[in-house]
C-alpha cells in the first residue's frame, strides 16, 4: 500500500540498538570498561587515561537513562580516586571534584539527548490524537508484515473501521466531541489488539489494523471485541456523559492466506481495497457490524463478496444517531 508521498526510511540509532539488547550484557560491558580504565589509570601514572571513563558512562546513559549515567559516573569517580593516591591529598581536591562533576554532567547530558531523540522518534511515528501509528509509520510496518507473511505462508488479516454517524455527533455537540470520540475508539483499538498487531489512523475517523499470523476466526474475534467494547462504553465527551450505545463502529475484515509467489506491494494494496470495500458493505448493512470477506489470493481480490458474512447490528441505538442516518 502506498498512500504517502514518500516511503518512510528505516533508521536505527545507537540508543534503539542498545535498548534491544540484554540489560545484563550491557551492564557487564560497562563494569568491565570501568575496571579496565581504572587499571590503566593506575599503571600508567601521569598519562591522562581518565578520559576513557567517558565511554562506559555514555554507554550506561544510552542504555539505562539518567540513573544509569549518574551511577556509572559516580563509580568512575570512585575508581579514579582509588587509582590515583594523590587524589586523597587536599592539594588536588578541587581538580578532582571538577573531574567528578564532568563525569556526572556527561552522564546526564547523554541521557537527556537519548531521551529527546526517543521522544522525537515517537512523535514522528505516532498519530497525535490516538497514540497509534501514523500513516507513514504504518506503511513501513505493514509492508514488512506482508513480506514476512508471504515468506512464511501464514495468514494475514486486515481490519478497516470507522465511527458510525460521526457527522451527527459533530453537528449536535461540536467537533471537539467528535475528536474525543475518535480518540476513544483509538484507545480501545490499542487496548484490544494483540501485541504483534499494527494499528493506524489514516483519516479523520478511519482506522486500519494489520494482524499478522492471524486466521479468520481470530481476526473476527478481535474485530467483535473492539466493536462490543466501544458499544458498551458510556463515553464522556466535552464534559458530558453519554449513554452506552452512543458510539459504534463498522468494520470490514479480510483474511488472506499468503504464498511465496505473491508480490508484497500488490498484495498489500489488494488487501486494503478488499477490506475497505468490506467496510462499505458493513455500512450498507446498517452499521455497527463486522463484514467479513476471506481473500485467499490476489486473483480473488475483486470477487470476495460472494463468500461474505455479515453480523447484524443490535437493536439498541441512541437518539442522536438516528438523526445522522445519511452520514457515516
Amino acid at each position: 500500500m502506498k498512500l504517502t508521498a514518500s516511503a518512510h526510511p528505516r533508521t536505527a540509532t545507537l540508543a534503539a540498538q542498545m535498548k534491544n539488547r540484554s540489560g545484563w550484557s550491557i551492564a557487564l560491558l560497562v563494569g568491565l570498561g570501568l575496571l579496565s580504565v581504572a587499571w590503566l589509570d593506575r599503571v600508567t601514572g601521569e598519562l591522562p587515561v581518565h578520559h576513557f571513563y567517558y565511554f562506559p558512562i555514555i554507554l550506561a546513559a544510552v542504555r539505562f537513562g539518567q540513573r544509569g549515567g549518574w551511577l556509572t559516573a559516580a563509580a568512575a569517580g570512585l575508581l579514579y580516586y582509588l587509582a590515583n593516591q594523590h587524589s586523597l591529598n587536599w592539594h588536588f581536591i578541587e581538580r578532582d571534584a571538577l573531574r567528578l562533576a564532568i563525569f556526572l554532567a556527561v552522564g546526564w547530558v547523554t541521557a537527556r539527548l537519548v531521551e529527546d531523540a526517543d521522544q522525537m522518534r515517537r512523535l514522528a511515528h505516532t498519530d497525535d490524537l490516538t497514540g497509534l501509528h501514523n500513516l507513514r509509520s504504518f506503511e513501513a510496518r505493514y509492508a514488512a508484515l506482508c513480506r514476512a507473511a508471504i515468506q512464511a505462508g501464514t495468514p494475514l488479516t486486515l481490519l478497516v473501521l470507522d465511527l458510525d454517524r460521526l457527522k451527527a455527533l459533530n453537528a449536535r455537540h461540536g467537533h471537539l466531541a467528535g475528536a474525543q470520540a475518535v480518540q476513544t475508539l483509538g484507545q480501545i483499538i490499542a487496548q484490544e489488539i494483540p501485541a504483534d498487531a499494527v494499528a493506524c489512523r489514516y483519516g479523520g475517523d478511519e482506522f486500519v489494523i494489520a494482524l499478522p499470523r492471524c486466521p479468520a476466526p481470530s481476526g473476527l474475534e478481535t474485530a467483535h471485541r473492539i466493536r462490543l467494547t466501544l458499544l458498551a462504553l458510556a463515553p464522556t465527551l466535552v464534559g458530558l456523559t453519554f449513554p452506552a450505545g452512543t458510539l459504534s463502529t463498522s468494520i470490514g475484515a479480510v483474511t488472506a492466506v499468503l504464498t511465496p509467489e505473491q508480490e508484497p506491494l500488490a498484495l498489500s494494496e489488494a488487501l486494503f481495497r478488499a477490506a475497505d470495500e468490506a467496510l462499505f458493505q458493513a455500512k450498507e448493512q446498517g452499521r455497527n457490524c463486522v463484514h467479513y470477506a476471506p481473500l485467499t489470493s490476489l486473483a480473488t481480490a475483486r470477487s470476495f463478496a460472494a463468500s461474505e458474512t455479515v453480523l447484524p447490528m443490535p437493536a439498541s441505538a441512541s437518539s442522536w444517531r438516528a438523526e445522522g442516518e445519511a452520514d457515516g
